[in-house]
């Protein structure tokens, strides 16, 4: 079994490297955005980093338009490292490929007015193939069942999270990326219930991101996810003026790896 790895994140605004919490971000009140921190550090340093510390398999994400030119720098840096994701279609996710990526992340492309648009899924996959496809389930609770949001994680589709959803989509993608949207960006700890849920079911390596705080919060997905999730860290880390140093992090992620490989 292959071990849990620690996967980095470049989150884009404007241009910018920043972290936001999730369920703030809308389309049309920019005002309401709860920024955790942003630095004019370029995304493509971040990249070089993530590189350096042998960490493939993050993500860099365009949160609204005016990103282009800071995602192809970033996938530029560190090439076949990091999936792209953030306004992906047929018709641009080839230039994503060009530029480094390893994959393209999708969700609003695939989720259209709250279901899962099976044109558009399989000319997803047809542009790009099922072996470079990331599809997102990000996801809310609510009346105790996790539904994939989508526009900016303001809306909810008809798709939940479950084993079956799980299933079914697994045959047409290579990887999922599930953002805890409630707990995503605020730092006060992890959706333990959904990273097992992820454990049990996906059929797919599958990354959670959200919440987390410290490396107990790693320890705790690694334990609730039953070695088979993998995390994003991305407000707590020092790099992003959070308290969670990156050179721990990176230790803990060469420990799992490490362990696995005995």
């Amino acid at each position: 079994m292959p071990a849990v790895r620690l996967r980095p994140c470049i989150d884009l605004r404007e241009g910018r490297v920043v972290q936001i919490v999730g369920g703030t971000l809308s389309d049309c009140d920019s005002a309401g955005v709860q920024v955790n921190f942003a630095t004019d550090r370029a995304p493509a340093a971040y990249a070089r980093l993530y590189r350096a510390a042998g960490l493939p398999g993050g993500h860099v994400i365009a949160l609204g338009p005016g990103n282009r030119e800071a995602m192809l720098s970033a996938l530029h840096a560190f090439p076949g490292g990091m999936h792209a994701g953030g306004g992906v279609t047929p018709e641009n996710a080839a230039e994503l490929l060009d530029a480094g990526a390893s994959h393209v992340i999708v969700t609003s492309y695939v989720f259209r007015d709250g279901r899962v648009d099976r044109a558009r899924l399989s000319a997803l996959v047809g542009a790009v193939g099922k072996g470079r496809l990331v599809l997102d389930l990000s996801c809310r609770l609510r009346d105790g069942v996790y539904w994939v949001v989508t526009d900016r994680w303001q809306r909810f589709t008809d798709t939940p999270v479950t084993p079956e959803t799980l299933s079914e989509l697994a045959a047409h993608c290579d990887e999922f990326l599930v953002h805890g949207v409630d707990v995503e960006g605020k730092q006060a700890g992890i959706d333990e219930a959904l990273v097992a849920l992820l454990g049990e079911h996906s059929p797919l390596p599958t990354t959670y991101a959200g919440g987390v705080r410290t490396l107990d919060d790693l320890e705790r997905i690694r334990t609730a996810g039953r070695g088979r999730v993998d995390v994003t860290v991305g407000s707590a880390l020092d790099l992003f003026g959070g308290r969670l140093p990156f050179r721990d992090a990176v230790a803990w992620h060469r420990c799992c790896q490490e362990e696995v490989a005995k």
